[in-house]
């Protein structure tokens, strides 16, 4: 008797949503995408997710994909397609806002080849979402567009859908993202985003403009993500689109009004705001013709991501959306996909499918606990300090020639970084697997395994 196959019904197209698709299709099942816009593609995702208050795409036209991604795009054959309009950076480099006196620097070129046998990428976000488009088509994955969920069955894994027929699967996975109608459906009751105080702005400005003044010519020369960090902002850039476009995210205090979630930005304040920063980061913001900004919302942590039935789970920003100073929220979607894509390779026998979202989120789940919690002390503990006597240590400490455990600096740290990086989804599972075939996974959800 051959191994089960199973009709997945996955509810958003977003990166994460995909990617599981990806996995599950290459493991010789049926899959479906649910997806209420209307067409897939950056603006037309973006314009209606930002309009019913999702944000699968608000958070600037660039996207990081770090080695933890990449090895899994990889295995999966896209990666030529993704370097194909992606640049690789040489450098992590970190600033003081004052004067861009570099404080702290990581080399990506050849670090990351040479120590995770793959790249770090900068893409824009429009580009990544297409191939995986493309990849989930050609492995089979149906995507059902201009479908609105309106109620899950967990019990029967049933998709109601506005002035739709019901859809049926064997089991649902919920991919929709922050503002999600899965994740409060699981939890039987609202559970809307809370602000975190922050707030985006998003800007792209052409980097051939960039290269004609002589203040920010080395800037686009030669690839490298810069970061700015000063009192409560900090700011991200980095080239995209094969070096042709500058990218830039800056995070400050969220000043929209209530009702709000994004607004045109007034350039007048922004550069108000900069005023007595690194004048070089200030010639960068005065090309800027126009952008808007947006606020930065996050979720509480659950304690479970999967429904009692066995039929229903959760995956990527749904249960774990993260501030994005780890530059780590796509890749760790892209990584729920993968292991649910290597769990559905091992299943031998119908019963299993249960203790396959249980492994799942076990695996999973405290990983992604630790990078949410990251992401957010690195913004209020070593990106945003005021000038002062921590501020001071957080420099002494990133100018020290050889960094230790706890590097401010933490993509240099010798024990993240390998922890972040290193990550195989393939051999985590691999792993799982041989505790669970040996009767000693814990299968109560929410767990999880200590010795894993």
């Amino acid at each position: 008797m051959g191994k089960p196959e199973y009709h997945v019904g996955l509810i958003g197209a977003g990166l994460g949503g995909l990617a599981a698709a990806i996995g599950i299709a290459r493991a010789g099942h049926k899959v479906t995408i649910i997806e209420q816009a209307p067409m897939l593609g950056e603006v037309s995702i973006y314009d209606l997710r930002h309009v019913q208050g999702t944000n699968r795409l608000q958070i600037g036209a660039g996207i990081q994909i770090p080695p933890n991604s990449t090895r899994i795009l990889k295995r999966w054959g896209l990666l030529e397609k993704l370097e194909a309009v992606s640049v690789r950076p040489h450098n992590f480099i970190l600033r003081s806002y004052r004067d861009g006196k570099i404080l702290s620097t990581q080399n990506m070129i050849p670090h990351c080849e040479n120590t995770y046998e793959v790249p770090y990428l900068h893409i824009h976000r429009a580009d990544y979402h297409k191939i995986l488009v493309e990849e989930a088509e050609r492995v089979g994955v149906k995507i059902q567009l201009d479908s609105t969920v309106t109620k899950i069955d967990f019990e029967n894994a049933e998709i109601h859908i506005k002035n739709k027929p019901t859809f049926s699967a064997d089991i649902i996975i919920g991919a929709d993202g922050l503002k999600s109608v899965c994740r409060e459906a699981l939890l039987g009751r609202a559970d809307p985003p809370y602000l975190t105080g922050d707030l985006a702005y998003r800007i792209t400005v052409p980097a051939d403009v960039m290269a004609k003044d002589p203040m920010l010519k080395d800037l686009v020369e030669k690839p490298n993500i810069n970061y700015w960090m000063g009192p409560d902002s900090h700011i991200v850039c980095y080239l995209l689109k094969g070096g042709s476009l500058y990218n830039i995210v800056i995070a400050c205090p969220d000043n929209l009004p209530p009702d709000l979630a994004s607004a045109k930005a007034d350039l007048e304040e922004m550069h108000a705001m900069f005023e007595g920063w690194d004048p070089k980061l200030r010639a960068i913001l005065k090309l800027t013709k126009d952008t808007s900004k947006w606020r930065l919302q996050n979720s509480r942590e659950m304690d479970s991501w999967a429904h009692p039935s066995g039929r229903f789970v959760l995956l990527g920003d749904s249960c774990h959306a993260t501030q994005p100073y780890l530059a780590q929220g796509a890749a760790q979607a892209v990584e729920d996909g993968a292991v649910l894509g290597h769990l559905m390779e091992k299943i031998e026998r119908k019963n299993q499918l249960p203790d396959v979202l249980r492994i799942y989120e076990t695996i999973r789940k405290a990983r992604t606990t630790r990078v949410v919690q990251g992401s957010q002390f690195l913004g209020r503990e070593i990106f945003h300090l005021h000038d002062g006597p921590k501020q001071q240590e957080r420099d002494r400490q990133m100018l020290e020639e050889e960094p230790f455990e706890g590097f401010p600096n933490r993509w240099a740290d010798p024990v993240f970084q390998p922890w972040l990086f290193g990550y195989d989804a393939a051999a985590e599972v691999e792993k799982a697997w041989k505790v669970y075939q040996a009767g000693k996974f814990p299968l109560t959800m929410g767990r999880f395994a200590p010795h894993l």
